[in-house]
């Protein structure tokens, strides 16, 4: 069974007014623990108002959402002595200035691309499948990549942006696309078709290294992984690994299809774009694209075909009846997208939305 790990992006907030706050060193010389050797990790981002947390790799689902609830409480404990809490939110939704951690390798990114880099404060979830070599990878790559636009939908979680409502679901992803290396790719075919690539990137002189890859979906530079990068953080827990369960679901059932020498979905990535786009502007609440025939379809549709289509890689993993029961509680409840607008829609202060979400993320009102 494959492994998986979890790395959130998490953000530093004022503990009265819940606007962010530019504490993540303070935070991190207080943390009771940095890093285990069993693996995880509490560390900085880009800006000063966010964290990082990253969970050790497992096979076991218990084991993910244990590891992934103990970083949070790391990270929630370092940010109160710093004088701060922590929320898991795509996006501030309360007007923020950010920034930049004192760190050399991002201030050569505020030198080369200015206001892109001085203005990103968002925050995803990234998961991390094993794979057994970077050709499978790539196979995996090629084949998973018309259906990444469905986890941006399921875990969309930052409609708001500098205090105000963006109309989107998921604006996290959409501020996303300002980087000139990010987004879906087209098919690779093979690792040299890969590599070649990512060399022209950087010998463009416009990538700075190999960390500013963007990609949806790429292959990690540091482990013997797939880097799974379109979802918001999820406020919830439960949500989460939701999203890391199905994660390797999809890279299971792809490897399965490359094995099998299945071509991959030979889509555009001009359409792929749409469907993500499409994808960020709703989250579940219209249509998304189906990924098959290109065209719109109720989402809970397309989710259930998802869930078809990887349903013999949830069976096997002993993951079918658990990640059935939290698509269904996902649809009844609304994303996290949806619950923030509904806080705001009753009290009509986005001071409030904050505490929910720390409150949310926290584990103590779910």
């Amino acid at each position: 069974m494959r492994s998986i790990g979890v790395e959130e992006e998490l953000l530093l907030v004022n503990a009265e007014s819940g606007v962010p706050r530019a504490v993540a060193a303070r935070a991190i010389a207080h943390a009771d623990v940095v890093a285990r050797e069993s693996g995880g990790s509490l560390d900085h981002e880009l800006q000063q108002q966010q964290l990082e947390t990253d969970t050790a790799p497992t096979t076991d689902i218990d084991v993910l959402a244990h590891d992934i609830r103990a970083w949070r409480r790391t990270a929630i404990d370092a940010a109160r002595q710093a004088g701060a809490r922590i929320i898991a939110s795509g996006t501030s939704p309360l007007p923020v200035e950010p920034r930049i951690v004192s760190h050399e390798r991002y201030q050569r990114m505020v030198d080369q691309f200015g206001l892109t880099t001085n203005e990103q404060l968002t925050c995803a979830c990234h998961v991390h499948v094993a794979i057994d070599s970077r050709a499978e990878g790539i196979g995996i790559l090629d084949r998973i990549r018309t259906v990444t636009p469905i986890l941006t939908a399921l875990s969309a979680n930052s409609p708001f942006w500098q205090g105000k409502d963006s109309g989107y679901a998921s604006f996290r992803s959409q501020a996303l696309q300002r980087w000139p290396t990010s987004g879906p790719q087209e098919v690779f075919g093979s690792v040299a078709a890969y590599d070649r690539l990512v060399d022209g990137m950087l010998a463009s002189g416009v990538m700075l290294d190999r960390g500013m890859v963007y990609f949806d979906t790429r292959l990690s530079h540091r482990y013997p992984t797939i880097e799974i990068r379109v979802a918001d953080v999820c406020a919830d827990v439960r949500e989460t690994v939701l999203i890391a369960t199905v994660c390797r679901a999809m890279v299971e059932t792809a490897a399965r299809a490359w094995r099998a020498g299945d071509p991959a979905p030979p889509v555009p990535a001009t359409l792929l774009r749409l469907a993500t786009w499409q994808a960020g502007r709703h989250g579940l609440s219209e249509n998304l694209i189906d990924p098959t025939t290109l065209q719109p379809r109720p989402a809970r549709q397309v989710v259930d075909d998802l869930l078809r289509t990887v349903g013999p890689a949830l069976r096997d993993s002993g993951d079918e009846e658990r990640v059935r029961a939290d698509v269904d509680w996902l649809f009844r409840r609304g994303t996290g997208a949806d619950r923030q607008r509904a806080v705001y829609e009753k009290t009509g202060r986005l001071s409030d939305v904050v505490a929910q979400l720390a409150r949310v993320t926290a584990g103590q009102d779910e």
